[in-house]
């Protein structure tokens, strides 16, 4: 067996027996051997085989396997290939995913000699590449594997190969499926009694589930996320409306990145004691107003009954009155949408929710149930790889999943629809011909717009189901409200629900969510 074809059998069968059961693969020349292996192994029952031809969706459709916390993989050959993966693992590394980049090389010696499709790999992706050594040994490559995985979060190994890069024979490692390097990658949430007054406030971004659900099972009020557990329906609603006298904290825990919400920062600035939680030297604190810091979850000695209920019963009020203006609003509008769809899902779905508008639109309107599970990608909060994340998150989930997303969002990773495996997922697509976030920030007021739909808005026009039936991916057009929940029935194979809708109007209607909670705290 030649050496490149025997290290490569030996990385992919060590991936197996440390729990890696989802490869992604990007046809090669000088990822061949790992191509072979990986088919190899696929065709053994050993894991699951994806094949994709753009290595950006490829990473991210990797990165979506791999978001519930079973170490996924993503390998493809050398050159500009591997650039392409540096936008999912930018994302993983803010992340936490344990999303592993597999890449191959040349051999270091064709490094500036002018050979084709070479460049210097050594930590290209933004991350201490770890470099196997050419042809190297079997405890060498297991043992370095075995790293690897027991890294936190994404890591890049870049492995080089030298011809003959196809197989000689059969034959594949006798190992027993364990680890050569057993590694323990639990996650352990230690709670200390702290001295956080009665009235405390909890605010969950984006971090550790294990954490965020410690945090919102403490007791005091919470403000979640759409990703994070609980929370308190409109908590980002009261926060932008400004919180009235009788509901303001004494102190605010933060647990994870919290970036949705401009309510959520003016709440930071002008509360004095501001508990951060996170990794050591990572805690959450993008205003610099944190007070204290721990990689602990503080307890809290005592409960305002009175205030928590107040809470409650403020919240109460305002998601009557914000149902009410929405069904006196044509529908459909993006707030809609994100309401219709949290409220229709089966029991026991996934959501995975794009960047931009309807992350926000969940987050303002969207019903908090416990029965539901709930994805974005809020590391770097892009907008790329989202159709591919959806369908990895897909893949590995047991019930109904869908996605919802804006129109350029979808179009930016259109080719993640090339999907060798099509899980039950439903991808709610938004469309209002443009940039429809921009009209609710600085750039919308009514002075600018002279320049606003040529360099915000763009308008694109694209016809949405005649690039589905390009993909030969089913497509529908929603045109009413119960015909939209209609759809929303368990999914059946990967297809795209289109909802029309009109930007204009737009920062007229979120002015109004603002007024009626303000309204609420007059009363």
């Amino acid at each position: 067996m030649n050496s490149s074809t025997a290290q490569a059998r030996v990385i992919v069968d060590e991936l197996v027996g440390n729990g890696v059961r989802h490869a992604v693969l990007c046809p090669g020349s000088r990822n061949a051997p790992l191509s072979f292996a990986l088919h190899q192994a696929e065709q053994k029952g050993l894991l699951t085989l994806h094949v994709r031809i753009d290595e950006r969706s490829a990473g991210f459709l990797a990165l979506g396997l791999a978001k519930t916390g079973t170490p996924a993989v993503v390998t493809c050959t050398s050159g500009t290939a591997v650039a392409n993966l540096h936008p999912a693992v930018i994302e993983a590394q803010l992340t936490g995913v344990p999303l592993i980049a597999l890449t191959a090389d040349r051999p270091v010696d064709l490094y500036r000699t002018g050979a084709s499709q070479t460049i210097n790999q050594y930590d290209v992706l933004g991350l201490p590449t770890l470099h196997l050594p050419e042809a190297a040994d079997e405890p060498t490559t297991r043992s370095l594997i075995c790293r690897a995985i027991a890294t936190p979060g994404p890591t890049h190994v870049n492995v080089p190969f030298r011809p003959p890069l196809t197989p000689d024979d059969s034959s594949w490692p006798s190992s027993d499926r364990t680890p050569w390097t057993a590694t323990d990658r639990t996650f352990t949430v230690e709670t200390r009694p702290s001295d956080l007054p009665p009235r405390t406030l909890v605010l969950l971004g984006d971090d550790h589930p294990d954490r965020l659900r410690g945090a919102s099972e403490l007791g005091w009020p919470v403000i979640a996320e759409p990703t994070a557990p609980g929370g308190l329906r409109h908590g980002s609603l009261l926060l932008n409306a400004g919180l009235p006298a009788h509901l303001q904290p004494d102190a605010v825990l933060v647990v994870g990145r919290v970036t949705l919400s401009r309510g959520q920062q003016a709440l930071l600035r002008q509360t004095k004691i501001v508990h951060a939680v996170g990794d050591q030297a990572k805690w959450p604190d993008v205003q610099f107003t944190a007070s204290r810091a721990s990689t602990w979850l503080p307890e809290p000695a005592e409960l305002d009954g009175e205030w928590a209920q107040a809470w409650q019963s403020t919240v109460k009020n305002v998601s009557v009155a914000v149902d009410e203006l929405l069904d006196a609003e044509p529908w459909p509008t993006g707030l809609h949408v994100a309401r219709d769809l949290t409220q229709a899902m089966p029991s026991g779905s996934l959501l995975f929710v794009g960047s931009s508008n309807p992350i926000r639109d969940v987050d303002h309107v969207g019903e908090r149930r416990p029965d539901i599970t709930v994805h974005a990608n809020r590391g770097a909060a892009g907008i790329d790889g989202s159709v591919s994340t959806a369908v990895g998150l897909a893949v590995t989930h047991q019930g109904p999943s869908y996605a919802l997303m804006g129109d350029l969002t979808f179009l930016h990773d259109i080719n993640g629809l090339l999907a060798d495996h099509r899980p039950d997922l439903t991808i709610v697509v938004l469309n209002d011909d443009g940039g429809g976030i921009f009209s609710l920030l600085e750039q919308g007021a009514p002075e600018y717009g002279g320049s606003f739909e040529r360099i915000f808005g763009t308008p694109h026009g694209t016809d949405l189901a005649a690039l589905c039936a390009g993909y030969r991916i089913p497509h529908s057009t929603m045109d009413g409200q119960e015909e939209f929940r209609s759809a929303l029935a368990r999914p059946e194979g990967l297809r795209v629900v289109e909802v029309q809708a009109k930007r204009h109007g737009l920062r007229t209607l979120h002015q109004s969510l603002k007024s009626t909670v303000s309204t609420i705290f007059a009363r």
